[in-house]
């Protein structure tokens, strides 16, 4: 029936994408998205109407590369991706301003000059909007267009970036990259699934398939290797967990689930038992002056970790210490400020994006059988949560037993 009805669109289905390889991401509810396409679906229509208008606007923008910096790295290559430690600024009392000094959540308008980091974003966003709606829809133009962005990031030789972070977030008069800078890297994590999302397309070919294998093995013996990296893995807050992410959902792509399960195993007493406090607060998180973006990033890496620990036979949504600390416990924290009904009342100089709890109330209402998570996401302020693309992305919440 599937097939059926893409014929009757005039698009071509493969076997092999109907069973899109992901890890972040739930592939049954995708295929029940590309099942419902067209049929104006009460459960998909909106979200993937949203999908297809934001892959629109990624089909006008051009493929970005490393290489298009004006600034050469300390190594001289412009192959090796660099940035500029956003927290940063010149130290007033000094005549050269170095060493800089922190302001924590103050951003120096310095970091935006090299611009690595802002093409690495485009790179993700683009090709994970538009693998997904290739998944979804099987019109070949989205697959064709996020494979250029994926050849000219990572593939094409003259264009692709070099397999390390090495000269992320330098900060000026100390160093020139960073452990902490490998969090520029945390969106890589969603362009492995996207890679997962284009199986079946005509464009792409066994060749990318291996290359890209190739480019992450590399990164992955990286990260998991250098200096920078090894900082990093032993970072105590969301910089840690986020690591553990990218390494883990790596890993998985490159079929190394021991490296993966080892990984998400630790997480309990690693990230767990030391992040959380029996209330669910997030003590490392809430002394940021982005207290509450933190405190979600951190969650919603944790979740991650829970989410790929599922496939591994480690579970990290019921694992709770003695003394109650427990990923369950985090999300109720941050509920009532999310709902509007407490006031936050830790640092926050920007914005709360109270936004982003959808997708983890969503989630949460699934693997607790939670009635009242569920309910707590339709009412999550601003957002239209039936155009929300975390419902083409999970399961909703049905009240029966997975």
């Amino acid at each position: 029936m599937l097939s059926a009805l893409f014929a009757l669109s005039g698009l071509t289905l493969c076997a092999q994408q109907q069973t899109p390889k992901v890890f972040l991401i739930d592939a049954s509810t995708i295929a029940a998205a590309r099942a419902s396409y067209g049929k104006h679906s009460s459960v998909f229509e909106k979200p993937i109407a949203a999908l297809l208008s934001e892959a629109q606007e990624a089909l006008k923008l051009k493929p970005v590369s490393v290489t298009q910096k004006t600034q050469l790295p300390p190594s001289g290559d412009k192959h090796d991706y660099m940035s500029v430690a956003p927290y940063w600024w010149p130290d007033s009392t000094k005549p050269d301003g170095l060493p800089y000094i922190r302001r924590d959540g103050e951003v120096n308008p310095d970091r935006y000059l090299v611009g690595d980091r802002e093409r690495i974003g485009t790179v993700v966003a683009s090709v994970f909007t538009l693998s997904l709606a290739y998944s979804v829809t099987g019109d070949e133009r989205y697959a064709t267009h996020a494979i250029k962005f994926l050849r000219t990031w990572f593939l094409n030789p003259d264009t692709r970036m070099n397999p390390n972070l090495n000269y992320s977030q330098a900060v000026r008069g100390q160093n020139e990259g960073r452990g902490t800078g490998i969090i520029d890297g945390h969106g890589l994590r969603y362009v492995v699934d996207g890679i997962g999302l284009l199986a079946g397309s005509r464009a792409w070919t066994a060749a990318d398939q291996q290359a890209m294998k190739q480019w992450f093995s590399s990164y992955l013996d990286w990260l998991l290797n250098s200096k920078n990296g090894k900082e990093e893995a032993s970072a105590q807050n969301n910089h840690g967990t986020t690591y553990d992410v990218q390494v883990s959902a790596i890993a998985l792509f490159l079929g190394k689930d021991d490296l993966a399960r080892e990984i998400v195993r630790a997480a309990k007493t690693k990230r767990i038992a030391k992040q959380i406090e029996p209330d669910g607060a997030q003590p490392l998180e809430l002394v940021r002056t982005k207290s509450w973006n933190y405190s979600m990033l951190n969650l919603e890496a944790l979740m991650h970790l829970a989410w790929i620990g599922d496939r591994l036979g480690e579970n990290l949504w019921t694992y709770r210490t003695d003394d109650g600390r427990c990923i369950r416990k985090a999300i109720d924290y941050l509920i009532p400020a999310a709902l509007g009904k407490e006031a936050w009342m830790k640092p926050q100089i920007v914005r709360m994006e109270t936004e982003r709890m959808y997708t983890v109330l969503r989630i949460a209402a699934l693997q607790y059988r939670s009635p009242e998570y569920d309910e707590a996401s339709r009412k999550v302020p601003g957002l239209d949560f039936m155009a929300s693309r975390a419902n083409i992305l999970f399961p909703a919440y049905t009240g029966a037993v997975r």
